[in-house]
């Protein structure tokens, strides 16, 4: 039961995860990733510090192992030579005590050279700690300008990709409804190609119709009716009615004037008018 609990849980927990990196800002979690980089080649460098600063005390404390086992070399040989003159002068308590003095410096000699054993060893393995620290954090400080340099290239990335998806959803919009009572644009076009199509097929319709072409007849025949009255008023008035041109003829030739006789009720011109 406890497993099947388990297992429920991180599934849950998959889950939550999943939805939550979809919904986060992927602006603001490359900076928490860089962030969580910085702070990691801090604390690196805090510690790269406290390793350099342990070799340099343990360097410290060689030194003035060194100069301490300097000394008593150097008091050690001095007290076996007094002893010794002591001894030669016949002075048996002198060389008595100076060979005292020498044997308890030769014992501050012993634990002196091994103390400084001891920190010629610290010293080593600090330096060699140091170098590793210094390494590591040279190589960290190139892995994070790697990361930052990185992140100044996602960064333009991500806002490439916002604007294509601006322009996707712009694009996208003008082939979807806008809203339940907005029509897109496509569906006006077509309704404007629809309506002028059936005016242009009715207005065909109606030229090539028997009525049109009656009302044509009509029109026409007005026309020549409202002609022939005024034919007649000019002729009433002895106007002469100007006759349409005629065409040019092909070969010229002598026309010969016939003579009509004038019609009822017009007055004839005199010869000499």
């Amino acid at each position: 039961m406890m497993k099947f609990f388990r297992r429920m849980w991180a599934y849950l927990t998959a889950g939550a995860n999943q939805k939550f990196n979809e919904k986060a800002d992927p602006k603001i979690q490359l900076e928490q990733a860089i962030s969580e980089a910085q702070d990691q080649h801090k604390r690196l460098k805090e510690h790269a510090a406290s390793v350099i600063a342990q070799q340099h005390l343990t360097e410290q404390q060689l030194d003035r192992a060194l100069d301490q086992l300097g000394k008593l070399n150097a008091n050690a040989r001095q007290a076996v030579k007094m002893a010794d003159d002591a001894t030669r002068a016949g002075d048996a308590a002198k060389a008595a005590e100076y060979t005292r003095a020498a044997e308890t410096i030769a014992t501050q000699l012993i634990a002196a050279e091994s103390q400084v054993a001891d920190l010629k060893e610290q010293h080593y393995n600090a330096t060699q700690a140091a170098d590793q620290a210094k390494a590591a954090v040279a190589t960290n400080g190139q892995v994070l300008q790697q990361k930052l340099t990185e992140k100044q290239k996602l960064l333009g990335q991500l806002e490439q990709a916002k604007m294509q998806e601006q322009m996707n959803k712009a694009m996208a919009s003008l082939s979807e409804t806008v809203g339940e009572e907005v029509p897109t644009l496509n569906e006006v076009r077509d309704k404007i190609e629809q309506r002028y199509a059936q005016a242009k097929g009715m207005s065909e319709l109606q030229e090539e119709s028997v009525e049109t072409r009656m009302i044509e007849i009509e029109q026409a025949a007005a026309n020549m009716e409202a002609q022939s009255r005024l034919d007649e008023i000019r002729a009433q008035l002895g106007i002469e009615t100007a006759a349409p041109p005629a065409p040019a003829p092909e070969a010229p030739a002598v026309a010969e004037a016939t003579a009509e006789p004038p019609a009822e009720g017009t007055p004839q011109a005199s010869p000499g008018a």
